[in-house]
């Protein structure tokens, strides 16, 4: 049966506002990341998308809502991003390879959204998106002992959580580097992350994680 066009008409104007709401956290994204949150403002915002501020004030009262929206849609890939980056490993994976694969996808969700890092680790940020982003670290903490927990059945748990807390602290640490160069440099830095994580870990797992017997080349 054809579409009537007393319902085709809603549909197009959602369309439309969707669209529109896209535009302008895209473009609140490019103002976070240039001037950081706390200097941000709706009127930047509407100048990187093009329109008014009066168009931005249809969809988003203020600043705070916007880097809400933008920060709960982030969060909600994050999850999906680590959920494939943490997911159970064969225990016949080299060592190196497990902990590149997944390095690889949490550098790769943070380069194409680099505006995650500005908004959860800067100053000032909203309430509700500081909360949120808490459940997620404890989530994540939680995933990576689980994994390990795996590879390390005699350890006691506080001591599985205390490996998890390191590895983290050394990806947070690293990826503030990473994130700050470009190119040939960016990719040692990646490299050297994963060095050092890969060789903290090597002598916890021991025999429990295939070891790659290929050499790696410190960068």
């Amino acid at each position: 049966m054809p579409e009537t066009p007393g319902k085709e008409q809603p549909r197009r104007r959602q369309a439309r506002g969707e669209r529109r709401i896209a535009q302008l956290l895209a473009a609140a994204a490019s103002v976070f990341c240039t001037t950081g949150y706390t200097a941000a403002s709706t009127n930047a915002i509407a100048r990187e998308a093009g329109v008014s501020p009066g168009t931005l004030y249809q969809f988003f009262p203020n600043k705070e809502a916007i880097a809400i929206e933008l920060g709960d849609r982030l969060m909600h890939e994050m999850r999906e991003t680590y959920g494939e980056a943490l997911a159970p490993v064969d225990p016949a994976t080299p060592l190196d390879e497990a902990v590149s694969a997944a390095v690889d996808r949490f550098i790769a969700f943070n380069t194409e959204h680099p505006v995650f890092f500005a908004l959860m680790h800067g100053p000032d940020i909203p309430g509700r998106i500081a909360e949120e982003h808490e459940a997620l670290h404890s989530t994540l903490l939680a995933r990576v002992e689980e994994l390990l927990s795996s590879f390390l059945p005699d350890s006691p748990p506080a001591d599985v959580t205390r490996t998890a807390q390191v590895c983290l602290g050394v990806y947070k640490a690293g990826l503030e580097l990473v994130l700050t160069h470009e190119g040939a440099e960016r990719e040692a830095y990646i490299q050297e992350v994963k060095n050092i994580l890969i060789r903290y870990l090597e002598p916890l797992v021991g025999g429990r994680l295939g070891v790659s017997s290929r050499r790696r080349t410190a960068t």
